[in-house]
């Protein structure tokens, strides 16, 4: 027979401070692990929504980023006029030149500087973006100095709110509208006339060309074709998958950073349970000589004590899921290593990572509850009588 759950739930209770600072310090690391979770897939679907899996993304071959890609006049003509390109309602091709350039600005908050990607998109930019959507004041003008800023760039930078003005590329730009980008990589950019932006910089090269298929079942034709000209030394990506790779370096450090903390934390929070289940047995040796004398065997000491062990670790586990929930109503930054600009995004809570944390929280219970489970079964009925 089993020992009753309302037991064990009654030996919790009965010692409170144990309980809860036990409990308690599970619960810190599993807010350390949920957070840093969190973080890496608030920065993976930062960047990977960024991209349309309708888009194509053509940089220079090896490239890795927009901001090392040059394109020249000549080789964006040819790619814009690829067959497999789609075409707007008004007859155009739905493509977009696009170049990027890195300036550096000064924060509302500090007064410290910050790189922010500035884009230069085509005609054809937003309408390829369906997600951005003008929220605040107006478009750009095409020919004009007028620039449009990301809402988290809006928030965070000096000079970059509707109707104030940036200096860069020796020119006065005026922000005419805020863009919402859905949460996305384009909320931390900078959006403004690819025309305008190139003779500004001095630039007589594209950074990427921005193409919206027919089908998207086209894009390994599409793909093969451009890759094997000869005139062309291009590499063309679907623009999800482009945008995903940008997040890998970030989000593998963050991640591992994150294991190794979290690692060093559980061991403590772990030897806290094991300390705490081992004093308990040594405090109920009497009541565990008890259930023994009352038939119990040892295998349901076992499982009373894991039980316990395991009530522990999921106490530790909700507070500590429910503590990094509230993380998600934060937003932060941090410089992109691919890209070198800043970029915002938000701690991102979802069903796996709750699933991941809590089975962690349960995988600290019972390693913490595991060797004082297996001392309490093995003590012998009379020693532990004698010790009343």
């Amino acid at each position: 027979m089993s020992v009753p759950l309302s037991y064990i739930w009654r030996n919790l209770a009965a010692r409170k401070l144990t309980t809860l600072l036990t409990a308690g310090g599970m619960a810190l690391v599993v807010f350390v692990f949920a957070t840093v979770l969190m973080l890496e897939e608030g920065l993976r679907k930062t960047l990977v929504e960024t991209g349309s899996p309708d888009n194509v993304v053509i940089t220079r071959r090896s490239a890795g980023t927009e901001v090392q890609s040059v394109i020249d006049r000549e080789q964006a003509a040819i790619v814009e006029n690829q067959p497999e390109v789609a075409y707007s309602a008004n007859g155009l091709r739905l493509a977009s030149k696009e170049t990027i350039v890195l300036i550096s600005l000064a924060k509302r908050s500090s007064e410290k500087a910050s790189n922010v990607l500035i884009r230069g998109v085509g005609q054809k930019g937003i309408e390829l973006r369906p997600q951005v959507r003008i929220t605040e004041g107006r478009m750009f003008r095409p020919g004009s100095t007028e620039i449009i800023a990301g809402k988290s760039v809006a928030e965070r930078y000096q000079g970059a709110g509707v109707g104030e003005t940036l200096r860069f590329g020796q020119r006065e730009w005026t922000v005419v509208g805020i863009m919402d980008a859905g949460k996305t990589g384009f909320d931390s950019e900078i959006w403004g006339d690819v025309d305008q932006l190139m003779q500004a910089f001095r630039r007589p090269v594209y950074s990427s060309v921005i193409l919206k298929l027919n089908d998207p079942a086209m894009l390994s034709q599409l793909k093969t074709r451009i890759e094997n000209d000869p005139r062309l030394t291009l590499e063309v990506k679907q623009e999800s998958v482009f945008y995903a790779e940008q997040s890998q370096l970030l989000a593998n450090f963050i991640r591992y950073l994150g294991m190794i903390l979290s690692i060093i934390f559980s061991i403590g929070a772990i030897i806290g349970a094991m300390i705490t289940m081992y004093a308990s047995v040594a405090n109920r040796a009497t009541e565990i000589g008890t259930l023994r004398a009352l038939g119990f065997r040892r295998k349901n000491i076992l499982a009373a004590f894991l039980v316990e062990a395991l009530m522990l670790g999921a106490a530790g586990g909700v507070v500590g899921l429910v503590l990094a929930s509230f993380m998600q109503f934060f937003t932060i930054s941090t410089m992109n290593w691919q890209s070198f600009s800043e970029l915002a995004f938000s701690f991102t809570l979802n069903g796996a990572i709750i699933i991941k944390s809590f089975a962690f929280a349960l995988t600290m219970g019972i390693a913490g509850g595991f060797l004082p489970a297996a001392r309490a079964a093995r003590l012998n009925i009379v020693d532990s009588l004698r010790a009343a």
